[in-house]
């Protein structure tokens, strides 16, 4: 559909947003009649969302944007089962104080992107799921789903075609999510759930029931997977998820990581992770060559703002600039504090390494360290079993550690 009446369908369909939607007209005419009210849910399996979370929040955000209402459900719930989508293996089941936990971490990155003074409302599934009684919920609700449908959906399939076990448990995940997406309409008038494309089918799960249960017309909208130019899934880093809360990376590597996108991706990551105006990314996508990386800076800035402020993506690209256009070594580049003891008595390098968050694993170092990519003060370590000590210390009294040529860590003794 090319002619969007919406301001809010027209820029999801400009910026390269919309993968699948149920009923593209229907949405569009009452989106375009006023007000309509949306959800994303994100289950809280960990003390902080990544990359992947990311486009689904912008949606929440333009939906905002554009004069409607978003909520961000946080599965209170739902993470205590575990969605099994995407998934070789059951999660690890959490606490509740685990969740609640990963919840309140969670809050933070959110008020970033929406405006809770506005309309935007975060809501937690287990101020509903948590209270249901077994039986009549069989009775009320799983009557609507069968064995035979559900056993379709890519969620169970692939875990089965792959002969791994898919638990009882999981298989409520489905029937759980399509009740939020009905309980949301009950008490907020939701009409559309959003999501990555993997979610369809559980998405579709809830439309089918709110017509069955409440007699309503429900909608679906999901996104594309996010890839790079090359094909490779987006979001991986050599030391694993990129994420968003700062205590789990810091800003300058989440600036980092968006300057050292593929040149083939920089105008849709543009159009997808910052607000700037469509003919700016035009203009910033037509670059060539070194020119390119200018507008590498701008997405990596743009996006550092949104997520962690103004003021710490400013700083970011600023050590960037010092570190790789001066060549000096910047005091704002990432720290990692350690016992002054432990460097007298000898640090091992790749236990150096892994502390410092460059790689993930003594292993992954051995690795780097044979291909040449791990750097003590500008120099290639070439001996895996090096020691750091004292007398590595720069005169500015730390140890400067590299991850190839755009990834650094300052050791410092304390």
């Amino acid at each position: 559909m090319s002619a969007y009446k919406s301001d809010f369908f027209r820029v999801l369909a400009e910026r390269g947003f919309i993968h699948q939607v149920s009923d593209a007209a229907g949405l569009d005419a009452r989106a375009a009649a006023g007000p309509v009210t949306a959800y994303v849910g994100f289950d809280a399996t960990a003390p902080s969302l990544h990359i992947g979370n990311l486009l689904t929040i912008m949606m929440l955000r333009w939906l905002q944007k554009t004069g409607h209402r978003p909520i961000a459900l946080m599965g209170g719930g739902t993470s205590k089962i575990g969605d099994p989508s995407g998934k070789d293996a059951s999660r690890a089941l959490l606490t509740e104080a685990q969740i609640d936990a990963n919840i309140a971490s969670i809050r933070t990155v959110f008020s970033r992107f929406l405006d809770f003074d506005a309309g935007a409302t975060m809501a937690n599934n287990a101020d509903w799921l948590d209270r249901l009684h077994y039986i009549p919920f069989l009775r009320d609700v799983g009557r609507h789903f069968t064995i035979n449908k559900m056993l379709t959906f890519d969620s169970v399939k692939l875990r089965l075609d792959r002969e791994q076990p898919l638990t009882f448990l999981e298989f409520n995940y489905m029937i759980l999510q399509a009740y939020d997406f009905v309980e949301l309409n009950k008490r907020h008038g939701c009409i559309l759930q959003m999501g990555g494309s993997d979610q369809w089918g559980n998405i579709v799960n809830g439309i089918d029931l709110g017509r069955r249960l409440l007699n309503t017309e429900l909608f679906a909208l999901t996104t594309p997977l996010l890839t790079t130019s090359s094909g490779a899934k987006m979001g991986k880093t050599e030391t694993g998820a990129v994420w968003l809360n700062a205590d789990m990376m810091r800003p300058y590597d989440y600036w980092q990581f968006w300057r050292n996108c593929e040149d083939g991706d920089v105008g849709r990551l543009l159009k997808l992770f910052t607000d700037l105006p469509l003919a700016e990314i035009a203009r910033l996508s037509a670059l060539q060559g070194q020119e390119l990386n200018e507008a590498k800076k701008v997405l990596a800035t743009e996006a550092t703002a949104l997520l962690h402020g103004r003021d710490e993506a400013a700083q970011a690209a600023e050590t960037a600039r010092r570190t790789f256009e001066e060549g000096v070594l910047a005091a704002t580049l990432p720290t990692v504090e350690i016992p002054r003891g432990r460097l007298a008595a000898g640090l091992g390098v790749l236990t150096a390494f892994v502390e410092a968050g460059l790689v993930s694993s003594n292993s992954e170092a051995r690795r780097q360290i044979k291909g040449g990519g791990l750097k003590v003060n500008d120099v290639t370590i070439s001996d895996e079993k090096m020691m750091l000590t004292a007398a590595n210390l720069t005169p500015e009294g730390v140890i400067k550690l590299s991850l190839g040529r755009k990834r650094h860590v300052l050791l410092k003794p304390v």
